[in-house]
């Protein structure tokens, strides 16, 4: 059929006039230029947005992080060996956005919201972008609500309060990530949701921490991003924003939520490998100009959100790993400089059997009191100097031989203080009984006990309190406070379990011979014998 010239117009116009407006398909399509290590060069896509999510062939996603004159340089997630130059990218108009909800709560999931244990598909509509603006000051209120990490050693001397940003920091193998697990583990009944973020860890030390929650009960209000250690640098970079808009939809909700990312130094490694593959020019340790807002950006989304914004609290705990003991290094500075304070765990105490082996000179919390309850600022107010003094007068008793008898008595006591700070891992306490625990020591009460017998001691006497005055630990347990008459019956009580117990130094700190202790039997103790002598018969 011949298609006159006069006639082509009237076609087209024919044509056009039948077009729907629905049918046709504008997006915006560039070309993949170079590929290699994860990393794609793209042409074509000039209006695109930092960040914005890219569509690539075989369910490749695309981040757009470099947009430069002439073509787009954007990491890759997925099976990126299968792209090759030449393939197609599309735009997708949205920024980079992670699946949020109920849902995720017991689940262990991937940065991008993809199950990683056998549970199933996780059925959830609501989704928060991974980069957010952090709240203003308008929008702030300042941090007073304690969260209780269940360490003797953190609530009394540095403690942790709901909104606030807790550097963990310290080498390796030195207990950091065994705090952030008995906080979790201490707050599974407190109404605050965890989420754990694992950086760069082994895939077999994530499922172990996942089995540990499990048998404490609390990994049904935890949620667990991993991006493991053979994971591409894309997906270690993006878990901590992942696991920060997780948090968020609780926190703008009313509710609480603590996260807590472990570890940021391998963080900036994978943002370093990044940035280099992309040419970005490298600065101090190589690491890129920016290094120092990615933590920032991240971490000032923490806040406790004043009461016309729902009064709901984020929590950040973040983990820095140091080398040899070296805080001053540059990621450590750059993360202590942005946080509200840091716990410092030191190699030599932990081989010495302080656990958790926090350095009290170098830790800080810059709240304070301010997120201590009144009877835990009333027995350990001067805790922290008096530790602090004690192992300076260690370090000068071990050059001098003759020491008076003040002196003699402030490291008798000092000993006997870091004894009772001692804490086995997942073995969280209630706030009573840390106060009953440090009273005991503050007080003075301990100087009639031997330095190896404190936590034996210790543990005796919480089982006492708990069995014959558990309305007094109620008390303070609810009400947050130690009245003088409270203190009263709490010294009380101790020193009555002291001479049950059996003490090895007298009021005035000398030593009982045997034979002449104070001891005093209570009546079910002097029937023991008699009892056993009648069990023994009736068996026989």
């Amino acid at each position: 059929m011949e298609i006159k010239p006069d006639e082509i117009a009237s076609i087209l116009k024919e044509r056009i006039q039948g077009m729907e407006a629905g049918e046709a398909d504008l997006s915006e399509v560039g070309t993949v230029l170079e590929i290699g290590d994860g990393i794609a060069r793209i042409h074509g896509i000039d209006n695109c947005m930092a960040l914005e999510m890219l569509e690539l062939p075989h369910d490749v996603v695309g981040l757009a992080l470099n947009l430069e004159q002439d073509n787009v340089g954007a990491v890759l997630f997925g099976d990126w060996e299968k792209i090759s130059e030449g393939d197609t990218v599309k735009r997708t108009n949205r920024l980079l956005d992670i699946p949020v909800g109920e849902a995720l709560l017991g689940r262990l999931v991937d940065p991008l919201g993809r199950p990683l244990d056998d549970k199933g598909e996780i059925n959830t509509d609501e989704t928060r972008p991974a980069e957010f603006k952090a709240p203003g000051i308008v929008h702030r209120q300042g941090v007073s609500e304690p969260l209780q990490t269940g360490l003797k050693a953190a609530d009394s001397m540095i403690p942790i309060g709901r909104g606030q940003r807790e550097l963990i920091i310290g080498d390796r193998q030195t207990g950091k990530t065994a705090i952030a697990i008995d906080t979790i583990i201490n707050n599974k009944d407190s109404g605050v949701v965890s989420i754990y973020v694992a950086i760069g860890q082994r895939m077999s030390t994530v499922v172990q921490v996942k089995e540990i929650l499990e048998e404490a009960g609390a990994m049904e209000n935890t949620i667990i991003v991993a991006a493991s250690a053979d994971e591409a640098a894309p997906i270690k970079y993006m878990a901590p924003y992942a696991g920060c808009a997780m948090g968020e939809y609780f926190l703008y909700k009313g509710g609480h939520a603590l996260c807590i990312y472990d570890d940021l130094s391998k963080h900036a490694a994978a943002y370093r490998q990044m940035s280099l593959l992309l040419r970005r020019p490298p600065g101090r340790e190589a690491y890129p100009g920016d290094v120092f807002y990615l933590h920032s950006r991240l971490l000032e989304r923490a806040v406790k959100l004043s009461d016309a914004q729902g009064a709901g609290s984020l929590t950040a705990l973040p983990i820095i790993e140091t080398q040899a003991g070296d805080i001053a290094a540059y990621i450590p500075t750059n993360v202590i400089s942005i946080t509200d304070g840091q716990i410092f765990l030191e190699t030599d105490l932990f081989h010495s059997g302080v656990r958790p082996a926090i350095n009290v000179g170098t830790s800080v919390s810059r709240v304070g009191g301010d997120a201590q309850t009144k009877a835990m600022k009333k027995v350990a107010g001067k805790l922290r100097l008096d530790l602090s003094q004690y192992r300076e007068l260690e370090a000068f008793a071990q050059f001098g031989s003759e020491l008076d008898p003040d002196t003699q008595k402030s490291l008798a006591r000092g000993e006997r203080m870091v004894e009772a700070l001692n804490q086995n891992e997942r073995s969280p306490l209630r706030m009573s009984q840390q106060v009953a625990s440090i009273y005991s020591g503050t007080a003075g009460y301990l100087d009639r006990i031997k330095t190896e017998r404190v936590s034996e001691f210790l543990l005796g006497l919480l089982e006492r309190l708990a069995a014959e005055d558990s309305e007094l630990m109620d008390r303070i347990e609810e009400t947050g406070l130690l009245p003088d008459e409270d203190e009263q019956a709490l010294g009380k009580a101790i020193g009555e379990y002291i001479d049950d117990f059996g003490a090895d130094f007298d009021q005035d700190g000398d030593p009982i011979e045997e034979g002449e202790s104070d001891r005093i039997m209570s009546e079910e103790e002097r029937q023991a014998p008699a009892r056993t002598e009648q069990a023994a018969e009736a068996s026989a």
